[in-house]
Order: structure tokens, then sequence, then C-alpha cells
């Protein structure tokens, strides 16, 4: 098979011819279809924190089961049969663990953690949900508190005291941030709870959030540099309860921070060393975590080792269950991302897609190339085909 393999002491990647994986027990062997792109995939390329001679890389996939391991031949699950068309996420050379990532023609990975894709779903739009949509559901629900669906009520008695809770997205139209308000409408539905969903984004995309199934209430555009005091004031001066970071970067950390009531909570989505700020300039510290948790494995990562957490599987496991009930019920859990299908396969995601990510800074992206596929990324997922799900 063909995979896309990174070479961490030259940061070369090339496409090779790998042997087939065989699925262990409790895996499945996958046929990979289609992969999306998420900025870890490119920043740790260009800066690896893999120590292996050569990594596979690359985070999110869909695909088609075409075998199982040993032990699920009699498995009832439909994520463990043949034929099942599936998708989820793998670490990709974003740690020092031997694990190899996504972009390859064929991957194996367990079955409990990945959801079934509904007929009425391609592969390349279910290609954009895994990482991403998982990310959301540790912030909004484990990390913030929301009501959760799948995982039971986790809000407190002071959250469930107020009349109406004031939940705010910093970049709405990112990639997280429109999985983000999904969560913050399934904690509303699965509670009864009010809530105030507030954003922040360029105000070209506000007529899009304010769609089904974003439906924010308010929307302030964050060049705005009274944003702040819109967001305060859409609170009716009571502050923010809930606030997702989803860009996690310096001076928006800070800003966000402000924008909380004294009971606040913030969830962020890089670390101080990798966002850039310091949580002891803050009175209120932001709540950050790994996606990778979800996963059950040990994490070598920036200089630590943070052990496998049985939790976050276990919360990973539920949300992936959860998505699975699509494929039999009908009813898509999250809407994907918008797709931007990239042209070229394997051998274009470094030139085209890691060019458009960059490898530093979302606020630093920036491209000269004059292609339409090339433009500046906004509201969508890049996503390149392997194979046509017909063959």
């Amino acid at each position: 098979m063909k995979a896309l393999v990174l070479t961490p002491a030259t940061k070369e990647v090339s496409i090779r011819e790998l042997p087939i994986p065989e699925p262990q027990d409790g895996e499945v062997l996958i046929r990979v279809h289609a992969v999306a792109l998420n900025p870890v995939d490119a920043n740790y390329v260009a800066h690896p924190l893999a120590e292996q001679e050569q990594r596979v890389i690359g985070t999110d996939f869909a695909g088609v089961v075409t075998a199982v391991g040993p032990d699920l031949g009699s498995s009832s699950d439909l994520r463990a049969k043949v034929g099942a068309r599936v998708a989820g996420f793998h670490q990709g050379a974003c740690s020092t663990n031997d694990r190899p990532g996504a972009f390859a023609e064929y991957i194996t990975a367990p079955y409990d953690l990945l959801w079934a894709v509904p007929d009425s779903m391609s592969l390349e739009a279910a290609s954009t949900i895994s990482m991403c949509g998982l990310t959301a559901a540790q912030g909004v629900f484990a990390r913030l508190g929301l009501p959760c669906p799948f995982d039971g009520e986790t809000a407190s008695s002071a959250d469930s005291a107020n009349d109406v809770t004031n939940v705010l997205i910093y970049s709405a139209s990112t990639s997280l941030g429109l999985y983000a308000a999904q969560m913050v409408h399934l904690a509303a539905r699965s509670s009864g709870r009010k809530i105030r969903l507030i954003g922040t984004a360029s105000s070209s995309k506000h007529e899009f959030l304010r769609q089904e199934p974003y439906k924010y209430d308010v929307l302030v555009d964050y060049r705005d540099p009274n944003w702040m005091e819109k967001v305060k004031e859409a609170t009716d001066g009571e502050g923010i309860d809930r606030a997702v970071d989803c860009i996690s970067e310096g001076e928006t950390v800070y800003k966000v921070h402000d924008t909380l009531n004294e009971n606040g909570k913030m969830a962020v989505f890089r670390g101080p060393k990798g966002g850039q700020y310091d949580p002891t300039n803050l009175r209120i510290k932001p709540i950050y975590g790994s996606a990778w948790e979800g996963l059950g494995h040990e994490i070598g990562y920036n200089g630590i080792t943070i052990p496998a957490n049985p939790e976050a599987r276990l919360f990973a496991t539920k949300f992936f269950s959860f998505l699975s009930t699509a494929a039999t019920d009908g009813k898509v859990k999250l809407e994907p991302n918008p797709v931007r299908l990239m042209p070229g396969g394997l051998e274009r995601i470094v030139p085209d897609g890691f060019a458009l990510l960059g490898d530093g800074m979302v606020s630093e992206r920036s491209t000269s190339r004059r292609e339409d596929y090339m433009r500046p990324i906004s509201a969508e997922k890049l996503v390149y085909r392997l194979v046509d799900e017909d063959n």
C-alpha cells in the first residue's frame, strides 16, 4: 500500500510502499477513502515530535472495513463488520509514541473508537468530523460541564440555578467552532436549559452562522476593537459563563478570559507553550486537555508524558457510539464541516494542503498561490480523496 511517511530527522515527507497492516484483537482493517487535514498534521511535520526513523502521518480518516480482528468474527456491532462505512482519527506524528497515522491506503483501528457513517453522508464529509468533533465534545461537555446527551448530566447546581447560560465561542467559523456550536445546542436540547450562544467571527460569516445547525443568538466581528464590550452587553452585563477559545493563541486567551464573569470557565485547545500565553496572568485558569487522550494510550508530547486516561477513552467510545446511531436511525448527530475537496490524493497533501495550513500560528497563515483551491481557509475542511467510494 501507499502511505505518506515522515522522516523526523530530516523533516522530509514522501510516498512510501508499506505492507498492509493486519488487524489485531479488537481492531478492524479499513480501506481509507478520504482524509481530512488538521493544523496539527502540518505543524508536527515541520516541528516533529516523532522519534522513529519513519512515521506515517495524518489524523482524520473515513473508509470501509475490509477485515476484522480474530476476536471480532462473531461481533454484532456494525462497526466490526466487513463492508461497514466508518470514520475515526489517529494520532499521526503528534507524539513520540510509535503509532502510525491515517494518511495511508489501509489502516487498522479499534472498532470502538470508530463511528458508523450513515448512507446519507459521503465519506469525504464524514472524514471531517472525528478528531475535531471529539475535541469540541471534550471542551463543551467534559471541561466546561454543560449537560452531555451521551454521558449523563454534568452541570453543576450553580449552573442550573441560572435562567440563561451565556456561552461564547471565539472564532466560530473555524472547524472546531462549527462543532462546538452544535455541542452547545445538543446540551440545551438534552437538558432543557436556556443557553444564549454568542460567537465571534468575520462579519462575512455571520449569515452562515445564524443558520441551522449553528443558530447563534449573537454574533460580533472579532476585528471590532470593542468586541469584548459587545459580548458583555449581549449578556445583559452578566458576563460569560462558559467560553470556548477555538484559536487559543496569545491575545485570544487573554481577551476571551476578560469576558468571563467571576464563576466563568473557559476551554482552550493549545497549552501555554504552544499557545504562547501565561496562565499565571489570569484570574481564571483556562482548562486545557488533549484530544489524543481519547485514544486511551500514554502520550509523549512536547517533552512531557501524559499517562493513559481510561476515563477519556470511555468518553470517546460513548461519543463515537452516539454518532453511530445515525447509521440506524437516519438522524445525523453532527453536521459535517463544509468540504473543500482538494485535488491530487496523497501526493498533494504536503505541497498544497500543508502550504495552506502553515506550520505556526493560525493568525500567520498566508499563501501566494493563485489556484482557486488554494484560497484562504474559512469555515471548511480540506479533504483529499484516496479512492472513489464505488471502488
